[in-house]
């Protein structure tokens, strides 16, 4: 070191982690190397790619000697590294600890000034960025990294600067040549605070590096994962609940919209209940109607029942036939021959009969010689039907009158 020293060597120069050899000889506690640099003008507050002095170094290994002499030769007890600390907040030995701290106290170092420090690169970082908007250049412009201005932001944890970045427009997205993007250097160097305001202005918590590493596989401690986890669980929720918030907005732009629509739908609502109000009154009328001819009807069984009272008549020939009312509700009946079909092709002859009645109703039925129910033809038959099965089935389908149906239908319509 005297050899280089005399040879007119500079003691600043530093290797590619940009450490002097005053820092080097405050990591290895050689006492004399350090006090011979210094003596040749050694600058006690050189910095490191990281931005830490000798001071750094010496506190955070405790070594107290080092630490009074670099102090005595004017070390600056307030220097701020990339992660914003200063010597006395990487101190853990508490005999370093307390020689650092009654310095501070005896140059009178109050906390207003230690906070104003430590805001400083952050000061400086937003006074470039005022002047970059003015001279209207590019703030996603990067470095030779390909890092922009909000990379550097988020890795130091400069939330003001990030915050006035973003005002103006800066890309979220931009990634530097190792495919990293503002977030995964939030999440590498643990700044927690800018994590949350990344992902609150839509930074991707799947992006991934050119390794494939999202920003939580870059997290050393756990709860930074933890949060992460957190701050991607809320998005995911946030992104939901603006999806229903859109879909219900423009349904409701879509209905509203529509006037032409909205009067549709009402006039056909009145047209319903007016319909609805004619189908009731309809109802009572033909409810009035079905009484009365109920008890004509009631009336025109009985007087059957006194022809044939020592049988039940169950033909439909019979009963017209015998019946005296039968000319006073029939205006018309007509007779046509017909062939009803029997066996194997053969056809059997019938008359068939229509008789039409004052309330519109027209009966038909059939006459063969032998329609007496008791008698059956001397041959089961597949294709014609059991007398009384076929004389149940007509009664079953043609006991309701024209009449009748309109009053169901009626009655339906009020259902």
């Amino acid at each position: 070191v005297c050899y280089l020293l005399k040879s007119n060597i500079s003691p600043d120069l530093c290797n590619e982690d940009g450490l002097t050899a005053l820092h080097q000889c405050c990591i290895d506690n050689y006492e004399e190397i350090v006090k011979l640099l210094l003596n040749h003008g050694a600058n006690v507050n050189a910095k490191d790619n990281e931005l830490w002095t000798p001071l750094h170094a010496a506190a955070t290994c405790g070594h107290i000697n080092l630490v009074k002499i670099l102090i005595q030769h004017g070390a600056d007890l307030l220097a701020v590294n990339a992660d914003g600390n200063m010597p006395y907040d990487l101190c853990e030995d508490e005999p370093t600890l307390d020689v650092i701290e009654t310095c501070m106290a005896y140059q009178g170092i109050t906390q207003e000034r230690i906070n104003e420090m430590r805001a400083a690169p952050e000061q400086v970082m937003i006074c470039d960025i005022h002047d970059i908007l003015a001279t209207g250049q590019d703030l996603n412009r990067t470095d030779a990294q390909g890092a922009t201005l909000l990379h550097i932001a988020a890795a130091n944890g400069y939330l003001h600067a990030a915050e006035v970045l973003l005002d103006q427009g800066a890309s979220l997205d931009v990634k530097d040549w190792d495919g990293w993007e503002p977030l995964h250097a939030a999440a590498f160097w643990g700044q927690m605070q800018m994590a949350e305001l990344l992902v609150s202005h839509g930074a991707s918590l799947s992006a991934r590096t050119s390794l494939d590493e999202m920003p939580i596989d870059l997290c050393e401690e756990e709860e930074f994962k933890v949060l992460l986890l957190e701050l991607k669980h809320k998005h995911d929720v946030i992104m939901k609940s603006q999806m229903r918030h859109k879909s219900s907005l423009s349904r409701r732009t879509s209905s509203t919209g529509s006037r032409g629509k909205v009067v549709r739908r009402a006039s056909l609502s009145d047209r319903t209940n007016l319909y609805r109000k004619e189908c009731e009154k309809e109802a009572i009328v033909w409810q009035q109607l079905g009484a009365a001819e109920e008890g004509r009807n009631s009336g025109l069984i009985g007087e059957i029942g006194e022809i044939r009272p020592d049988q039940e008549n169950t033909d439909p020939n019979s009963l017209l036939e015998n019946s005296s009312l039968l000319p006073e509700l029939a205006n018309k009946s007509t007779q046509c021959d017909s062939e009803i079909p029997l066996q194997n092709g053969l056809m059997a002859s019938a008359s068939a009969y229509q008789y039409t009645f004052s309330n519109g109703d027209i009966w038909s039925m059939h006459a063969d010689p032998d329609s007496n129910p008791g008698h059956m033809l001397p041959y089961g038959n597949p294709g014609l039907p059991d007398p009384q099965q076929f004389w149940g089935t007509y009664k079953e389908h043609n006991h309701q009158t024209l009449s009748e149906l309109k009053r169901q239908r009626a009655a339906a319509k009020l259902l």
